[in-house]
């Protein structure tokens, strides 16, 4: 960092309990907030391990709600707070990936409730303060500390469960966290070395994952990597690549994690020319030598089998200026300037799933 430059930084407290086993601390964590009882929200493919959840919790559990899905419909998040009030729960334990996660900040958001996140997967929205629904096919964002939440205990034995692809898409979904951090309008020195730790953590975590599934070590490397990148999603703003992937996923219903994959390597080509301190941060954080970073992201998500086109994960074609009119009707703030035919061409790439240059 050069002296003249000058920033802001803000911290957002929540309390991080990490470790093999963690999760078994539950109750006791719940017990600190002093909330009373807390629903255990999940995905319906989660319910078992939020019934252990429960069975934790013991006198502390309101119930079990196996309605998390993704992007958050608001008929969703409706439906959790009128459980959530129903049971008497005063706070909630979110164990799954993003789409549990985003359901306890809905409730938080309405209600003002604690939320103890448990992530079984990378997406690191449990250390943002961001919360996203969607209506009416459209996806929107917010900020609001209320949803943050308050403990987050990060188990890597939970993850072993996660699926090979997951594990890829999920940790580059973090990965795009971070990446976006280092070139957003506000970001700060503190949360640049943070991404660029992050980033590093993730990119030598997946491949090991994928190589020894049952490697403990791996995943906790990821986990802290995915810890990372989501509290640099958390401290600084978003630009292009979140917007297309709001897009994406609040107006086609594609798939969270596999659509910022796919997406991630072209918003870098299209950002390169106007971040190249934020660029050679990713190459050096990839070991990319000799290699763009979007072009060694690219490879970090073809070489570990998970789908690089958007046509591969339910994109139509004809669907594409469409996404693009989306997109570009309320821009993100964004280091290059966001123009229509660019922009096209970008998405174009992406469905067809070409390398970048």
């Amino acid at each position: 960092m050069q002296p003249s430059h000058s920033f802001v930084y803000e911290a957002h407290a929540s309390r991080v309990v990490f470790g093999t086993g963690a999760s078994n601390q539950v109750a006791a964590e719940v017990e600190k907030l002093g909330a009373g009882r807390a629903i255990v929200l999940c995905t319906p493919n989660q319910k078992a391990e939020a019934t252990r959840i429960s069975d934790l919790l013991g006198p502390l559990s309101a119930g079990i709600y196996a309605g998390a899905i993704m992007h958050v419909p608001v008929e969703a998040a409706r439906e959790a707070v009128a459980r959530a009030r129903g049971a008497g729960a005063g706070c909630a334990v979110a164990i799954g990936g993003g789409s549990t996660t985003g359901l306890g900040k809905a409730i938080a958001l309405e209600t003002g409730m604690p939320v103890v996140a448990i992530p079984t997967s990378y997406a690191g929205s449990e250390m943002t303060p961001i919360y996203g629904l969607t209506e009416a096919g459209q996806k929107k964002t917010g900020r609001d500390l209320r949803v943050l939440p308050r403990t987050v205990i990060y188990d890597p034995a939970l993850t072993v469960g996660l699926p090979a692809g997951l594990t890829v898409t999920s940790g580059l979904n973090a990965i795009a966290h971070a990446a976006e951090g280092l070139y957003a309008r506000d970001t700060n020195p503190v949360m640049s070395l943070m991404a660029e730790e992050g980033i590093r953590a993730l990119a030598s975590g997946i491949p090991a994952v994928i190589r020894a599934p049952a490697d403990l070590d791996a995943r906790a490397q990821c986990l802290y990597g995915a810890w990372l990148c989501g509290t640099v999603l958390g401290s600084v703003g978003m630009a292009l690549h979140h917007k297309l992937c709001h897009t994406l996923g609040g107006s086609f219903n594609l798939p969270h994690a596999e659509t910022h994959t796919i997406v991630l390597p072209h918003v870098l080509a299209y950002n390169a020319s106007a971040a190249p301190e934020a660029m050679a941060r990713i190459q050096r954080a990839i070991a990319a030598t000799g290699q763009s970073a979007a072009a060694g992201l690219f490879d970090l998500a073809a070489n570990n089998g998970v789908p690089v086109a958007l046509r591969d994960i339910g994109m139509c074609e004809q669907d594409l200026d469409r996404a693009a009119d989306i997109a570009l009707a309320n821009p993100y703030w964004n280091p290059r300037p966001i123009e229509r035919e660019p922009i096209r061409a970008l998405l174009q790439a992406a469905f067809d799933g070409l390398r970048p240059a």
